[in-house]
């Protein structure tokens, strides 16, 4: 199944070492990114208003996948922040998720 990009955003900062940024082209050529943000926009529209450390565990997801890929589907408005509280995973105060 190929799922086309839902946010092309840079996939690996300026300062992150090269091999980041080889990781980054990988993942995007792959289709793996594309993947990741459809699974993670489909948690949060299933679990509106989680963390992201919840929304990864509600999904089934390592957790760094939704919190890579959260800050893409903002920037295509796709998602936005809600207020924080207490995230139940960790324990600390975290944004929360909504659908757009």
């Amino acid at each position: 199944m190929s799922l086309d990009l839902i946010a092309a955003t840079p996939a690996a900062r300026n300062t992150d070492p090269e091999t980041s940024h080889l990781a980054a082209e990988e993942n995007t050529r792959s289709g793996r990114r594309a993947v990741q943000q459809h699974a993670v926009l489909a948690a949060v529209k299933a679990h509106p208003g989680l963390t992201s450390r919840e929304l990864a565990q509600a999904a089934g997801m390592d957790r760094y996948v939704a919190g890579r890929r959260l800050p893409e589907l903002e920037a295509a408005k796709r998602v936005r922040k809600g207020e924080a509280r207490e995230c139940r995973v960790s324990k600390r105060q975290a944004v929360t998720w909504w659908p757009v």
